[in-house]
């Protein structure tokens, strides 16, 4: 009986001392008017999160060309991540948005992906979630394929977020190489790659009209060493900022075009971003 009381008293106090509601990942989908179709999506709801309760701020994060919206999870472990650094305060409770996107690379072509993003999906989770309808309540990141969306996003709608992380962004400013996916994806041209339809794409033609509105974005910019192309235009894309008195940070660890290099990232670039959106939410 003693036995039994004693281990009654430690499931107690095991309980008491567990959060209400722990963090979950969900699936979701809903019709997109632009896309015509269901979309999916991918949602992290950090611990204590009620659809009744203050709103959170909110992050968008795109996935890679061969990829899809749960790597943000299974390869890259942004839960358990993300869970760490909000028990330890070094971000705020945030929610995460992953859309699925294929291989549209974010852009109005195959699909009109970026009018579904900005005129579906967001309306969709403000709707339907407690999270900031405020730019300084939304950050935005990618990685690769997805870096190449975030950082167009950012610069064409800066008035809607206010800071951007970009993991290994796919985003050559001349042309891809040809070992690049945006080559054979049949986005950047109808029959084969168009290098015209790729720089009337591409940042650099954002790039003046960025620099013309008023709304400044930190970039978290990071790759790994041994991904030569993509680190070369990751620093350049970092001068370009710096040059033009944008904060930027830029990261290059060791490793490749991989899940290794980008979920040792993820930590950093949650905190640099995230921080802009402090004092939004709860």
């Amino acid at each position: 009986m003693r036995t039994l009381l004693y281990v009654l008293a430690v499931l107690i106090s095991v309980t008491a001392q567990a959060p209400s509601f722990a963090s979950s990942v969900t699936a979701r989908s809903f019709h997109s008017e632009a896309l015509n179709r269901e979309w999916s999506y991918t949602i992290y709801l950090p611990t204590g999160y009620r659809d009744n309760g203050p709103r959170y701020p909110v992050l968008y994060l795109l996935h890679g060309n061969h990829g899809d919206a749960n790597d943000w999870i299974t390869q890259g472990q942004l839960q358990a991540t993300a869970d760490q650094l909000i028990e330890r305060k070094e971000i705020p409770p945030v929610v995460i948005v992953m859309p699925q996107a294929g291989t549209d690379w974010y852009v109005d072509r195959k699909e009109k992906m970026q009018t579904a993003f900005f005129s579906n999906l967001l309306p969709e989770i403000e709707s339907h979630y407690a999270v900031s309808n405020q730019r300084n309540g939304r950050a935005i990141g990618g990685v690769s394929m997805g870096g190449f969306g975030a950082l167009r996003y950012a610069l064409l709608a800066p008035d809607a977020f206010c800071s951007v992380m970009l993991l290994s962004p796919a985003i050559y400013a001349d042309v891809p190489p040809l070992t690049s996916a945006a080559r054979s994806v049949g986005v950047f041209g109808d029959r084969q790659f168009d290098p015209r339809v790729w720089h009337e794409l591409n940042y650099p033609a954002l790039w003046s009209g960025y620099l013309d509105r008023p709304w400044r974005l930190p970039f978290f910019i990071a790759a790994g060493d041994g991904d030569l192309v993509i680190q070369a235009e990751a620093d350049a894309l970092y001068t370009h900022l710096r040059q033009a008195n944008n904060p930027a940070a830029l990261r290059i660890v060791e490793g490749g075009h991989t899940w290794d290099v980008w979920r040792g990232l993820i930590g950093a670039g949650l905190k640099y971003t995230l921080e802009c959106v402090k004092g939004s939410g709860k």
